[in-house]
């Protein structure tokens, strides 16, 4: 089992930015991919940014250039660092690990972010 923990959530203007971070533990051999999910309600969860063990990254194309997701393997983190903020990206923000066994995907506890004046 992975654990994650995230953190960095907020309240931010719009044209601000925020840093989100992510950290792994437990079984963390068993991670294919880490990214970070946006909900808002009534909605599902939909992918914002998503980096592969072999460096392929993968953005939504509403955060396109705006957003930059990283990854420390040594550190087994995940940032997400977002820019120019509007209040479309408000929402739970989700870091979730892809596992090489089926079954085995880990979500966190999902961080606030809301962008409002």
């Amino acid at each position: 089992q992975v654990q994650l923990v995230e953190s960095g959530g907020g309240l931010v203007q719009p044209g601000g930015s925020l840093r989100l971070s992510c950290a792994a533990s437990g079984s963390v051999w068993r991670i294919s991919a880490m990214g970070w999910y946006r909900q808002v309600p009534g909605a599902q969860r939909e992918l914002v940014a998503r980096v592969h063990n072999g460096g392929r990254i993968e953005y939504a194309d509403s955060v396109k250039g705006r957003f930059t997701i990283s990854r420390d393997h040594d550190k087994d983190t995940v940032n997400l660092q977002m820019n120019n903020l509007n209040p479309e990206d408000t929402g739970v923000y989700y870091c979730r690990t892809d596992s090489l066994i089926k079954g085995y995907d880990s979500w966190g506890q999902g961080t606030q972010v809301t962008v409002s004046s």
